[in-house]
C-alpha cells in the first residue's frame, strides 16, 4: 500500500439538534454503551492504523473545521473527513475508503443507498480543501466532481448521532452487534 491518507476527525460542532430532542450537553460526550460516543468513533479510527487527527477547537461550521484539519495535516497523502459523531463505523470501512483512494481521487461511501462517511479526498483536493468555510463542508467539492461510489455494508458509515433518538439507535444497533 502507498502512503496513507490521514482521517480527519470532525468534533468541533456545536450539537444544537442534541439538545434540542432533549439530550444534556455535549452529542459527544452522551454515553454510548457506557462509553462517550466520540471515544468510540476515536477507537474505530485507532483499530484501524491509519494516521488520524482530531479537530476539535469549536469552529464556526464544518468547513472551517475541514480546512483547519487539512491545514494541521498538510502533507498527507488524502484525508478521509469523518464526523465524531458516527460511533458505530467500522475500522473495515475506513480502511476501504482509503484504498479506494489509492485508485481514485475522490471516494464516496454509500450504504443501502444513502450516502455515509468518511468521504476520501486525495490530496490534489488539499487546495480546495483548505479553502472551505462555513456550515456546508465539503459538499460543494463532492458536486462538483465526479466520485467513486463505494458501496459498504458497514451501516456505521450512515448511523450518525443528531439526536436522542438517534443515541438510542445506535444502542440497540450496537446491543444486536453483541
Amino acid at each position: 500500500m502507498s502512503a496513507q491518507p490521514t482521517v480527519i476527525v470532525l468534533a468541533s460542532g456545536r450539537g444544537d439538534r442534541f439538545v434540542a430532542s432533549g439530550g444534556q450537553g455535549s452529542k459527544l460526550r452522551a454515553l454510548l454503551a457506557g462509553k462517550p460516543v466520540i471515544e468510540h468513533t476515536l477507537a474505530a479510527v485507532q483499530a484501524s492504523g491509519l494516521p488520524w487527527h482530531l479537530e476539535d477547537a469549536g469552529h464556526a461550521g464544518m468547513g472551517d473545521s475541514i480546512a483547519a484539519a487539512v491545514a494541521a495535516t498538510r502533507d498527507a497523502q488524502g484525508w478521509l473527513v469523518l464526523p465524531a459523531d458516527l460511533p458505530l463505523v467500522q475500522p473495515a470501512s475506513l480502511l476501504a475508503v482509503a484504498a479506494a483512494l489509492e485508485a481514485h481521487d475522490l471516494v464516496l461511501p454509500v450504504h443501502g443507498g444513502q450516502r455515509g462517511h468518511p468521504v476520501g479526498f486525495g490530496p490534489r483536493f488539499r487546495d480546495e480543501l483548505l479553502a472551505l468555510s462555513g456550515l456546508a463542508g465539503a459538499a460543494a467539492i463532492v458536486q462538483a466532481n465526479r466520485a467513486f461510489r463505494l458501496e459498504l455494508a458497514d451501516p456505521g458509515i450512515v448511523t450518525d448521532i443528531d439526536t436522542v433518538q438517534d443515541l438510542r439507535a445506535a444502542e440497540q444497533e450496537l446491543n444486536a452487534r453483541r
